[in-house]
């Protein structure tokens, strides 16, 4: 039987400039099953490459991502000294979940109001009767 598996993206910086999506698949998928993996190289101006990191997306239990962090944070691979942690919620899905729970809040307003304005004409008919 598994774990209890939950999708967590992790944050991967002081990676090496000669990393690739298959090398960082390769060492997360021994935790758990990697869904994605974003690499991003920032450039300074002259175009070299000033830091590499990457977003992985895997499915993992709680024990398996303690194990992860303790055995890769902080570790030379490939040309960099790993630093591991659940990266931080980005703007725009922050954005998309505000967006979502205020169209929800708003149909559930809606609702109400349809039910109390249904409830007010029944009323009305009964008192009329």
């Amino acid at each position: 039987m598994k774990a209890n598996r939950e999708t967590k993206r992790l944050f991967v910086g002081g990676l090496g400039e000669a990393i690739s999506k298959t090398d960082l698949q390769n060492q997360f998928s021994r935790f758990g099953d990697v869904s994605d993996v974003e690499i991003i190289t920032r450039k300074d101006e002259q175009g070299n490459a000033q830091k590499v990191f990457a977003y992985i997306n895997i499915s993992i239990a709680e024990a398996d991502l303690k194990k992860c962090m303790s055995m890769l944070n902080k570790t030379k691979w490939k040309g960099g000294t790993l630093q591991i942690q659940l990266a931080k919620e980005s703007f725009l899905h922050r954005m998309v979940i505000q967006r979502t729970s205020q169209r929800t809040l708003s149909s559930l307003l809606m609702v109400r109001v349809t039910q109390r304005t249904h409830l007010l004409k029944s009323k009305a008919v009964q008192e009329k009767s």
